[in-house]
């Protein structure tokens, strides 16, 4: 059916002489090549069956990268889970990919290519994947060496830059801010580290970065691209650390 633009272009065209017949016929190209691109593109929905699956394999494979999954990282597994408030049979199939990850024969270059190919130029669902893992691995104590390059590898594979992972690294960790306790410079650097800035930026270039940042990570935004609506609060989270970072650095600069 690739013929069919370039059939109404000239046809369209054909009324404004040779010249139009050709530029009729070049337009009706362009309409053709973009149609066939959108078939091409993955559906929300393949994306999102995808990324719920690799995500929960990767989990597995991080926590098993040291030889043993500790009960920690089995409990944050489950947390996650719970948080997502996933079906029971959605919960028996994220525990499957767990443990498909755990195994030794797990083959993960092709699970992360597949997941890439899919995602594609989709950087919100990269960063969004990326965050659920320093999750899982911050929430069940200390990275060691060996999860650390391992993530490291799934963020490059997806696109996701070492700066990146810092910056969702540090909301993920609270940005260093004493839950109730008063506002150290410890937590305000973390807080600088969330929006992507630093402490010598202009205020509009704050407003600016947590703006931008607020726009990318909206929860409704990330599941219309392909996040799975039962990691929606996943995006909900960073939306709340991106706010407080920003409310915290605010108060640190007096701004209205």
């Amino acid at each position: 059916m690739q013929w069919f633009g370039k059939a109404i272009g000239g046809i369209i065209g054909a009324l404004a002489g040779p010249w139009g017949v050709a530029a009729g016929v070049f337009l009706g190209h362009q309409a053709d090549m973009q149609a066939e691109a959108r078939k091409r593109r993955p559906s929300v929905h393949s994306i999102s069956q995808l990324f719920f699956e690799v995500a929960f394999e990767i989990m597995g494979r991080v926590a098993k990268v040291d030889g043993r999954v500790s009960e920690d990282e089995i409990r944050v597994a489950r947390q996650i889970m719970q948080g997502m408030r996933l079906t029971p049979d959605l919960t028996n199939a994220a525990i499957d990919c767990f443990t498909r990850g755990k195994s030794s024969s797990y083959p993960l270059p092709n699970r992360l290519d597949a997941l890439a190919a899919q995602i594609g130029d989709r950087i919100e669902l990269a960063r969004a994947f990326v965050q659920l893992q320093l999750q899982a691995a911050v929430g069940a104590g200390a990275i060691d060496a060996g999860k650390r390059e391992l993530l490291e590898r799934v963020a490059n594979a997806l696109g996701v830059s070492r700066t990146e992972m810092a910056q969702i690294e540090a909301l993920v960790r609270g940005f260093g801010r004493p839950h109730g306790g008063p506002t150290s410079a410890e937590a305000v650097a973390g807080a600088y580290r969330v929006l992507g800035v630093g402490a010598t930026a202009s205020d509009d270039e704050v407003k600016t970065a947590y703006r931008r940042l607020m726009s990318q990570h909206h929860p409704d935004k990330l599941v219309a691209r392909g996040l799975p609506e039962s990691m929606k609060s996943v995006a909900e989270q960073k939306t709340q650390e991106v706010r407080a970072a920003y409310e915290m650095i605010k108060a640190q600069r007096g701004l209205k």
